[in-house]
């Protein structure tokens, strides 16, 4: 799904990273300020506004979290930190995200919500790290149906969907909790028959 996203929504930001680029903002700013508005839907959420939480993350989040690489390549600045800053911030952003959906279902007294919310946030961790493992190893494994691109999809849409469908929520966390384990037990089935072979 990554890859999808990367060859057909890609050229449709390339837009937004000349404007922005043209500012000489840093990339490194960009990831930093991605994770700021993540935090910032992070605590809408879990004060009970998922669908602004929802409208903060997908509509200057994500885009921001979306053109920092493009701009840091338009710019001539690409690093090894700024990759690592890039990743690494992706999974705080993450967890802070679902740190606010599970503290919504807590205040709610949804225990089960509670538990799952922190599954997928677990699992959703597990894909990331599988590949991280793997690279270390000398494989490309970008392999599997759910990447980091379609766990914040569907984070997007859950919590969008709130505003006229209160149970979307609680679907966003079983979807995400069974889809990132599936996508980590891809990922492990990958690794073994590469490195059996």
């Amino acid at each position: 799904m990554e890859n999808w996203a990367r060859k057909n929504l890609g050229p449709l930001l390339n837009p937004l990273v000349d404007v922005v680029a043209r500012t000489g903002v840093s990339p490194n700013a960009l990831t930093l300020a991605g994770f700021g508005l993540n935090v910032i839907a992070a605590i809408l959420i879990a004060l009970g506004q998922p669908f602004w939480g929802g409208v903060v993350m997908a509509a200057i989040g994500m885009p921001l979290d979306a053109v920092d690489g493009g701009v840091a390549r338009k710019l001539g600045k690409q690093s090894k930190f700024g990759a690592f800053f890039d990743s690494t911030l992706d999974r705080f952003s993450e967890g802070v995200l679902m740190a606010g959906l599970g503290y919504y279902f807590a205040i709610r007294g949804d225990s089960l919500s509670v538990v799952v919310a922190f599954i997928a946030l677990v699992a959703s961790f597990m894909v990331s790290y599988t590949r991280a493992r793997a690279e270390g190893l000398g494989l490309d494994c970008k392999v599997g149906l759910f990447s980091r691109f379609g766990r914040f999809l569907l984070l997007s849409a859950g919590l969008l969907l709130s505003l006229i469908f209160s149970e979307s929520l609680v679907i966003l966390v079983w979807a995400l909790a069974i889809l990132a384990t599936y996508t980590t037990l891809e990922r492990m089935v990958y690794v073994y028959r590469a490195t059996k072979s």
